[in-house]
């Protein structure tokens, strides 16, 4: 069999990859525990972790080593995505990693990709395309200054003197109300059909990484339920005993594990196929969505009245998975565009 193909079939990770991993999950473990997370709500941003997080060469390693990057793939990203996404981490991982990239592959002059790599400077990225007159919610733009976003066929940064006033909302993220200002500096990066190639990429990348987080972050939250199913005890029983929470929690399971393997093999063909299932990411998205919803809301099931307190960790979990899930839209919005792929493709051949 062609070592690509098995590759497909395969979701395990290599030594390089499983190191990748066990770094970010040490890291995220150790600075950002659940007192992090409170601490930093209703904003939902720790300075001093994203600066921790810098030092790691988080929004470095992606780039080219051309770029000073550490050429790190799209499957180490979804790794640390991944575990960002447990953790709940106070900082803007996937818009900065995101907007980043796209910089990148955008040829952005180097003054401008190094302040996004090496400074403290955010940037993010406009998951819509601009509407004229209309503003959106973009994703952590209550604490960055640079957005990037396609408007009029001009895909372009814009870097404002200030982020936008927070938008207060269930996920506790930077979300803001942004819309393009005559008076924010512009960069052109791309115009026409190329710009609009380069945002879609973008905007598929920012839902893989957030896939990633929501999957892991569904983890965490069974791991919750699971502790609390073997300790608690009805008629001289475990509840974990119970086909009423047993088979609930391994619904979520198998869910995460399914979530997991799509969000990989989403990651593996972007990087060495690239254009070839640029559905898998949008598919990886909304499946990750609705398990997270679906495993979040079971996780506080189980624990009765306490997993809805605001004190129970439950909650964390449930309120960022409604959240975090609509910060580019409403999710199925995409179902429309798998479709049309797949049929696309279907015809073609």
């Amino acid at each position: 069999m062609d070592r690509f193909e098995l590759r497909r079939q395969d979701f395990s990770l290599d030594e390089n990859q499983e190191a990748v991993r066990e770094a970010f999950a040490e890291f995220f473990a150790k600075e950002s525990p659940t007192s992090v997370v409170r601490a930093a709500e209703p904003l939902g941003y720790d300075e001093a972790l994203w600066s921790k997080l810098l030092g790691m060469g988080v929004a470095t390693m992606s780039l080219p080593a051309s770029q000073g990057g550490d050429d790190a793939t799209l499957v180490d990203l979804v790794l640390i995505a991944g575990e960002y996404g447990r953790s709940l981490s106070p900082v803007p991982l996937i818009s900065h990693v995101a907007a980043t990239r796209l910089l990148s592959r955008a040829g952005a002059p180097t003054e401008i990709l190094d302040a996004a790599s090496h400074d403290e400077r955010i940037f993010t990225l406009a998951p819509q395309p601009v509407a004229a007159g209309r503003p959106q919610l973009v994703p952590d733009a209550a604490i960055a200054p640079c957005v990037i976003a396609l408007a009029d066929g001009r895909l372009a940064l814009y870097a404002a003197a200030a982020p936008g006033p927070h938008v207060p909302n269930q996920g506790c993220t930077p979300l803001a109300w942004w819309q393009p200002d005559h008076r924010s500096e512009q960069y052109e990066l791309a115009t026409g059909s190329g710009a609009a190639e380069l945002f879609a990429e973008a905007v598929r990348e920012w839902k893989l990484l957030m896939a990633a987080a929501l999957v892991e972050m569904t983890q965490s939250a069974l791991g919750i339920a699971v502790e609390f199913a073997k300790t608690r005890e009805t008629l001289g029983v475990p509840i974990g005993t119970l086909q009423g929470v047993a088979f609930p929690l391994t619904e979520v399971a198998i869910a995460v594990a399914g979530g997991r393997n799509l969000v990989r093999k989403a990651a593996w063909t972007a990087q060495y196929e690239p254009g070839a299932r640029p559905e898998l990411a949008l598919m990886a998205f909304n499946h990750a969505v609705r398990t997270a919803t679906y495993g979040t809301t079971t996780s506080a099931h189980m624990q009765g009245g306490l997993g809805f307190t605001v004190e129970a960790d439950a909650s964390l979990y449930f309120l960022r998975a409604k959240g975090w899930s609509a910060l580019a839209g409403d999710p199925a919005a995409d179902l429309a565009g798998i479709g049309a792929q797949l049929t696309g493709a279907v015809a073609q051949s």
